[in-house]
């Protein structure tokens, strides 16, 4: 008998990767079907990513619902920091900013320096 590949091995093998193409194909189907539905807007999470764009190689900007709030935060690859917050239309910085701002506010106000509120 000669080395090689009679006609029904290479069938066989042929046939064997068609199936292993077939299963392939049929498992990348349903992760993506599976993956529209998680995305998809379930009524019961609260909170959804609205957008995101990228600032740099490992840098982003992301405006997160939460309920009826609007929250916009800067991401890196170490720290998130809240950037912004809505509710009811109105834009305010975060809370540490506003301590920061008041602070200021209080010391200029104690020198009897002028300044713009």
């Amino acid at each position: 008998m000669a080395p090689g590949f009679a006609g029904a091995d290479l069938f066989r093998m042929f046939g064997s990767f068609a199936l292993v193409l077939a299963l392939m194909a049929a498992l990348l189907w349903a992760l993506r079907r599976l993956q529209s539905r998680m995305n998809g807007h379930n009524p019961g999470r609260r909170l959804q990513i609205v957008e995101s764009i990228s600032v740099g190689p490992r840098q982003k900007i992301a405006l997160l619902r939460v309920g009826d709030h609007e929250v916009m935060v800067g991401i890196t690859a170490s720290q998130i920091n809240a950037l912004a917050q809505w509710s009811d239309g109105a834009a305010t910085p975060p809370s540490s900013l506003q301590n920061e701002l008041s602070e200021l506010s209080a010391s200029l106000s104690a020198n009897g320096d002028a300044h713009v509120a």
